[in-house]
């Protein structure tokens, strides 16, 4: 009866959660969308890929996280046997999970490489990453979701679970060895800033250029880093979950740590467009420009 009562609570608690984070993340990435169609400053290769995160994310608040929340109501309310409602529900839940999840979890992938090749190409940076092949990645990176959410039809679950288990462990090894050399990257930055700043002083010519070239690129690599962290403490619980699900006893239903690992993947959702705003000025100005024509036009309407 004790543990009945804990899984009430934790369901309740968990519909709430994800009831809010639904809204943060729908909102925060419309305006994270907006913003990035008003800037022109960012290079266009990296926005494709900070746009293609951001649909993502408004895909998981938009459509995965009300079906979810959706779900777990009826579960709660034992009324999934032969329940055409739960079905439709569950299995729209798996495919925009799949879509969506899998979207950001390659956009983010996606988006250290490309600060990884910005901080170690250079000026060949612009000849080698062009929009139209950062473009064509993205397309391709959607078409694989899409893929890997349609063969849950073909194939089983326990198959489905050993293949997601491995992509998701193949990327975050890739992501961890880019971030790193990014890691590196930034402080040998941090040294360059420091040793211009003394040039500076010294009124040296043309430490100024080389400055800001330095400070960009460690600004661009610190934001990639909080994205990349984020994204680990976000998704790892839920690579877990999957592990313990291939070894546990089918049929078995949610726990505290199924529910707990849904929930914190949602989370970066509405994390990365704050750690945007945070760390890229062009972003952060151009949603306080959104938000500050929202005021006056909300000003406007109480006039009339």
């Amino acid at each position: 009866m004790e543990n009945n009562k804990d899984m009430t609570s934790s369901y309740i608690t968990t519909c709430v959660l994800n009831a809010f984070l639904s809204y943060t993340a729908v909102t925060l990435n419309c305006l994270t969308i907006y913003a990035l169609t008003k800037v022109s400053s960012l290079p266009r290769p990296f926005k494709t890929l900070l746009l293609s995160l951001a649909v993502s994310d408004l895909g998981v608040g938009l459509m995965v996280q009300p079906s979810y929340i959706a779900t777990l109501v009826m579960e709660k309310e034992q009324k999934t046997e032969n329940n055409p409602a739960y079905n439709i529900s569950d299995q729209f839940l798996r495919f925009t999970l799949n879509l969506f999840g899998f979207a950001s979890f390659l956009g983010v992938t996606f988006l250290s490489l490309d600060r990884f090749l910005a901080v170690y190409l250079h000026l060949r940076y612009q000849e080698l990453v062009t929009h139209k092949r950062v473009s064509a990645t993205v397309i391709s990176m959607w078409a694989f979701s899409a893929v890997l959410s349609f063969m849950r039809l073909w194939i089983s679950a326990q198959i489905l679970y050993i293949i997601f288990v491995i992509i998701y462990i193949f990327f975050l090894l890739l992501m961890t060895a880019l971030n790193y050399k990014i890691y590196i990257a930034v402080r040998h930055h941090a040294n360059q800033i420091q040793a211009s700043l003394q040039a500076i002083t010294a009124q040296n010519s043309g430490a100024e250029m080389r400055y800001a070239a330095a400070a960009s690129r460690r600004t661009f690599g610190i934001g990639a880093l909080l994205i990349y962290l984020a994204f680990s403490i976000c998704y790892l619980p839920n690579v877990f979950a999957l592990i313990i699900f291939l070894f546990s006893p089918t049929g078995t239903s949610r726990g505290f740590f199924d529910l707990f690992s849904l929930t914190l993947l949602f989370l970066n959702s509405t994390l990365n467009p704050l750690i945007y705003c945070w760390k890229l000025r062009q972003i952060r100005q151009a949603f306080i420009n959104v938000l500050r024509s929202m005021r006056v036009n909300s000003l406007i309407m109480r006039c009339c």
